[in-house]
């Protein structure tokens, strides 16, 4: 039963700009929502962060704009963020909020040669969670891991118009090249992976890539409708923000390439000032 008229606002929050795949199937998917994008470009990459320091960082910052906004639904969309932080952020906050985690068990479902690839940042590659996934989904698998934290810088720099070095993506990717059975199925265990899928796709010509931004986008329609009428045309009269905490040249840049994101606005997150 639906019990709120008003357009419910989504918080999409990423350690970088990777999290725009994620963001990108849940806006194509529901249009008139209320969007905030929030990345912690000052702390950028979390994969080398510890999981104390991740789990009070993210609860700040998701704090700090839950204090200004009123929050409907929060996607965590960076994979070491949700492997880390997830039971946390939902004991401290009302609202629901959605994780991203690696594609195991669509990528096991149909896979030909029963060797899949996981590709992601060398902490989602540690975490017990990545582990769990692994030993649930995918025990008729060959599951061959690879943590690559540059593939992020990598489709960061793409989404700010630098030719993305097909040579020095194959030098990254060599220990998967040079094995026997190369898997059939790759999962893109990191929200900016999607973004270098073409380049991915020149080194693997025979690769089905998979990653999580669909099942999310059906997730977070699920969790809204129950509280929504999201069949309502009426489109959100606030605009769309793009925020971050830490505003530079690039920010400024990146700023311009968000609108056909349909983020039109900007605000810096001061986590330390109410």
């Amino acid at each position: 039963m639906k019990i709120k008229n008003t357009t419910p606002t989504v918080l999409v929050f990423d350690s970088g700009i990777g999290g725009l795949s994620v963001y990108d199937a849940i806006y194509k998917k529901m249009p008139n929502l209320h969007y905030i994008y929030a990345f912690d470009n000052e702390m950028f990459p979390y994969g080398d962060k510890s999981s104390e320091f991740l789990i009070d960082r993210v609860t700040s910052i998701i704090g700090h704009i839950s204090k200004h906004y009123l929050i409907d639904i929060a996607v965590i969309a960076c994979n070491t963020a949700s492997t880390i932080c997830l039971p946390s952020l939902r004991s401290q906050f009302s609202f629901p909020i959605v994780g991203v985690v690696p594609a195991i068990k669509p990528a096991c479902q149909i896979t030909q040669n029963k060797c899949i690839g996981l590709l992601a940042t060398k902490a989602t590659i540690e975490r017990a969670y990545t582990t769990n996934l692994i030993q649930e989904f995918a025990t008729d698998c060959t599951v061959k891991l690879l943590g690559l934290s540059e593939l992020a810088f990598i489709a960061e720099n793409k989404l700010q118009g630098v030719t993305v070095d097909i040579n020095q993506l194959q030098t990254l990717l060599a220990p998967w090249l040079s094995e026997p059975v190369i898997p059939d199925t790759i999962v893109l265990g990191c929200t900016h992976y999607p973004f270098i899928k073409e380049e991915l796709q020149i080194i693997f010509p025979n690769a089905t890539f998979i990653d999580s931004g669909n099942a999310i986008a059906t997730r977070v329609y699920n969790l809204l409708n129950e509280q929504f009428d999201l069949n309502a045309e009426n489109k959100s009269a606030k605009e769309n923000i793009v925020m971050s905490t830490n505003y530079n040249q690039y920010v400024e840049k990146l700023t311009d390439k968000l609108t056909k994101y349909k983020l039109n606005k900007y605000q810096y997150i001061n986590i330390y000032r109410v």
